[in-house]
């Protein structure tokens, strides 16, 4: 089955999907930016400061998502030996990072109008900049191993995944586990949620938005890397 997750067997789907990605993310973009800023309800309590949150949530469960996607990625690639996995990982990583930084960034500018300061060590909050923290240790793994050894790197990238994994349900619940200044989630795909349709419909239109960009950023990354591979004489891995 893996035999199919070999570079040279989907490099001609990848290198002209880019094109395709970029017009579906400009459309979808275009939508949940006109219901974000324009069509949907400003709060009853938080205002219009309450828009922030459609960067906000989505770059949130971007970046927590691309974490688990490395993980997996990682911990199956070493168990059956698919370095491709690994390199599909490595893609994946800096729009996590990016996506990661913006969570944290519009998460302390909502913040000062909401809790009235920039920074606070609320345990969401903090759990998200340590998930910063192994998302930068993970690329500064591959940049200091993957000229010495592949399976140096493989190992290492694939602990400091794994040591990171389980942070994940810390940020999910950690506004369950604790007394936070953090609001507890609105969102519940088992129950009814919170949220009004009117922000739900743009809140989930710009995730797809999001994500559409994080395909995108992944496929040119992954593109690079599988050039780099071609140059160097490997056809497989």
């Amino acid at each position: 089955m893996f035999k199919y997750f070999e570079p040279n067997k989907i490099f001609a789907i990848t290198s002209k999907a880019p094109k395709y990605v970029l017009f579906l993310f400009i459309v979808i973009l275009s939508i949940g930016l006109t219901e974000a800023l324009i069509l949907s309800p400003e709060d009853y309590k938080q205002s219009h400061s309450v828009r922030i949150m459609y960067v906000h949530v989505p770059a949130a469960w971007i970046s927590l998502g691309i974490f688990s996607a490395i993980t997996f990625l990682s911990v199956i690639g070493y168990i059956f030996k698919i370095r491709n996995f690994f390199l599909i990982a490595k893609s994946l990583a800096p729009s996590g990072l990016v996506f990661n930084i913006i969570a944290l960034v519009t998460g302390s500018i909502w913040g000062k109008p909401t809790w009235g300061t920039w920074w606070a060590w609320d345990a969401r909050i903090t759990s998200m900049l340590i998930l910063a923290l192994f998302y930068i240790m993970y690329l500064v793994a591959w940049r200091i191993f993957e000229d010495e050894d592949n399976d140096k790197v493989f190992k290492v990238t694939s602990i400091i995944t794994i040591l990171g994994i389980i942070n994940v349900p810390i940020i999910k619940y950690s506004v369950d586990w604790w007394n936070t200044l953090h609001q507890p989630a609105s969102i519940n795909i088992l129950s009814k949620s919170s949220i009004h349709i009117s922000m739900l419909f743009p809140l989930l239109t710009m995730t797809a938005a999001f994500a559409l960009f994080s395909l995108l950023i992944f496929l040119m990354k992954y593109n690079t890397e599988l050039i780099k591979i071609k140059n160097k004489g490997l056809d497989r891995l």
